[in-house]
């Protein structure tokens, strides 16, 4: 992984906590990404 994807990641993760209210919003949109991801392999 090279610091540009690491970097594109991270702010994405960023952007997710800042948006959601809680913690378990949290994990339910990251769990909602990875199946979008895996429905895209």
């Amino acid at each position: 992984m090279t610091d540009k994807q690491f970097d594109k990641i991270i702010k994405m993760i960023r952007m997710v906590l800042d948006g959601c209210k809680d913690l378990e919003e949290a994990k339910q949109k990251v769990e909602e990404l990875l199946e979008d991801r895996k429905k895209e392999d």
